[in-house]
């Protein structure tokens, strides 16, 4: 592999786990990492993704090792020695116990980050219980504000907890490690954990709720379907449309371009809102979905056509930037994000490997790195 974007030439170690760490160790290759991926050796578990359709896995490099033997922990040494980061998604100290653990990789190479990633963080009460993407979202808030008010909530899929405030936490954190190693010379330890990442990312509804905008309860705000000119709504086909009307501005050109009968002015009276919304939804269930998004498209009514993951595929602004691409196979498969100005051309490896693929191409690796030193020896 040849990596190319602004990562070329760092080495990141993944061991091998499920969901938030392996994705943050895809986007680091997306960035042009070398990502060596060190698998294990036992079947899969009946959860997982099979590798052949594991897209965290693609443009990495994976080894298989057995972290239970004395000589796979020597080998993940090894690596961890040429390497400037490490991730591991492990329950606390259970990297530890296995020997690969934060004191014996920084005593192998005291320049390397430690990535670690959990849910619940290294410490406090619930650090070495079991949880799932539900699970943080709850504790932190974010889960009891998503969703209709008079039903329960709704999870955003794994999106907010596993990815957003977890895999993109963790690089985040890796990236600002990596910057004061190379300056400093010395690594550390990263602790990100999908809780702190989630509450993190409520900043801005702590604000609106410390100020008296925010109603602690679902669907009453802005953002999060009480306000009508910011919802979903059925067209007449049974397929949905996206209303993000906030400015007054665009709402004047949304209930325009609708056909709604109201004044502008009034957006923000919360009194009339029930008698908005049940305007707005009496007109936009008068036309199919596609003949909606032929008024609104080019303008900035802020309504967009809600679209299955397929049609995503084929909408032309995702189709025009490359932010999904449709394989041979029909598979879909994210673009690189974000973009740079450096690497214009830059794309995103589809290369799946095959767990233990590159085995005794990095053993190799190994081998010649520590040539020098036996012969000086």
């Amino acid at each position: 592999m040849n990596p190319t974007g602004p990562l070329a030439g760092t080495r990141v170690i993944e061991l091998a786990g499920l969901g938030p760490a392996p994705y943050a160790a895809m986007l680091l290759a997306d960035l042009g990492a070398d990502v060596i991926r060190v698998d294990r050796p036992q079947a899969a578990d009946g959860f997982s993704i099979p590798s052949s359709s594991a897209l965290s896995n693609r443009g990495k490099r994976s080894i298989v090792l057995d972290l239970r033997t004395a000589e796979g922990v020597a080998t993940v040494l090894d690596l961890v020695a040429g390497a400037d980061v490490i991730i591991e998604g492990n329950r606390p100290g259970v990297a530890e116990r296995l020997g690969v653990g934060p004191d014996a990789c920084l005593a192998r190479n005291p320049a390397i980050v430690y990535g670690r990633m959990t849910g619940w963080g290294q410490d406090g009460p619930l650090a070495h219980t079991a949880g799932h993407d539900i699970n943080y979202l709850a504790v932190t808030g974010a889960l009891h504000a998503i969703g209709e008010h008079d039903r329960a909530p709704v999870p955003p899929l794994n999106l907010l907890g596993d990815y957003g405030g977890g895999g993109v936490f963790l690089v985040v954190g890796v990236l600002a490690a990596l910057v004061e190693a190379r300056a400093s010379g010395r690594g550390q330890v990263v602790d990100a954990a999908i809780v702190d990442g989630v509450g993190h990312m409520l900043a801005s509804v702590h604000a609106m709720l410390n100020s008296g905008r925010w109603r602690d309860e679902r669907e009453s705000n802005l953002v999060d379907g009480g306000m009508p000119f910011y919802a979903v709504y059925e067209a007449a086909d049974g397929r949905h449309l996206a209303v993000g009307a906030i400015e007054p501005k665009f709402f004047a050109e949304f209930v325009r371009l609708a056909g709604i009968d109201v004044d502008p002015a009034s957006q923000y009276d919360r009194a009339a809102w029930p008698e908005l919304r049940a305007a707005i939804r009496a007109a936009l269930a008068e036309r199919a979905q596609a003949e909606w998004a032929s008024v609104f498209d080019g303008s900035d009514a802020c309504v967009t056509p809600i679209a299955s993951l397929r049609e995503a595929a084929e909408h032309p602004h995702m189709v025009a930037r490359g932010t999904i691409s449709v394989g041979d196979d029909g598979s879909l498969r994210p673009g690189r994000a974000p973009r740079f100005s450096s690497h214009p051309h830059a794309a995103a490896s589809s290369r799946l490997p095959a767990p233990g693929e590159h085995t005794e191409e990095i053993l190799a690796e190994i081998a010649a790195l520590a040539a020098p030193a036996d012969r000086s020896a």
